[in-house]
């Protein structure tokens, strides 16, 4: 199974659907990407279970929304899995991503199986200075020019040079008004009692050397979430999945087979 967009009740979102069976797993991805940054996911889990990767609104093949940011990516998100007749979804986040699913968690926790939180948070403290650089670099630089500007910073070094120049392509081609957007749905985001309200099963993964989301504020996230698990991944800066991807689908993978036993 494949698709390129799927029309949902919140409006046009790019997706892309592979397998068939289990309870599917959504993923959600950064700021500085689109649904691509998890096509090595979606392959590896898509020979077991159905698994979904989509474009946040205003990205890749998604239309973009015009409310609230962090309402209306949750609100699009959740209207796939209903779109795709998905009761319930394991859900995967990387940093926005994980913005998201927490926003997912609070506004539908009946349909969320449990929550991978990747290199994310509930709070970040230098959000509004993150935010600000942001988008005074997209507006000096261009996406082009940001990109290539913060890879570095992304990933763990001496980084890939193929991750490298991968990161760079896909974010170069982000439109920046949802850019602008997506960078306050995420940087700008306190939820703290989001966070303490989650139920469902959780793990928590952060990259060994993430210098935007420091491994403290997993801990914090940890301390929210009690129940979840928590583990580095070594070797990674801000996008594991991409710069560890063996280690980041087997841990992902036990996690899950944890949860189907």
């Amino acid at each position: 199974m494949e698709r390129e967009s799927i029309e949902t009740s919140w409006g046009r979102v790019g997706c892309t659907v592979r397998g068939t069976g289990g309870v599917p797993l959504l993923f959600l991805h950064g700021v500085g990407s689109d649904r691509t940054a998890w096509d090595g996911q979606v392959e590896c889990f898509g020979a077991e279970r159905i698994a979904i990767a989509i474009d946040m609104p205003g990205y890749g093949d998604s239309e973009a929304g015009n409310g609230d940011p962090r309402s209306d990516f949750a609100s699009a998100a959740l209207a796939v899995l209903v779109a795709l007749k998905v009761p319930q979804a394991h859900v995967c986040g990387l940093s926005l991503g994980g913005v998201i699913a927490l926003a997912m968690h609070a506004r539908a926790p009946e349909r969320i199986a449990s929550l991978v939180l990747a290199d994310t948070f509930a709070c970040h403290p230098e959000g509004q200075a993150i935010f600000d650089r942001s988008l005074a670099g997209a507006a000096e630089l261009g996406m082009a020019g940001l990109a290539d500007s913060r890879a570095d910073a992304l990933l763990a070094q001496p980084a890939d040079p193929a991750v490298r120049q991968a990161v760079v392509k896909t974010m170069s081609r982000i439109d920046p008004a949802a850019y602008a957007r997506a960078a306050d749905a995420v940087w700008l985001a306190d939820q703290r009692r989001e966070a303490a309200a989650v139920s469902c099963p959780a793990l928590i993964l952060y990259g060994s050397q993430d210098r935007i989301t420091p491994p403290a504020l997993s801990e914090e996230l940890k301390q929210l979430i009690p129940h979840a698990g928590l583990i580095e991944i070594t070797g990674a800066g801000h996008l594991p999945n991409l710069e560890q991807p063996a280690i980041f689908d087997r841990v992902l993978a036990g996690f899950l087979a944890g949860l189907d036993d």
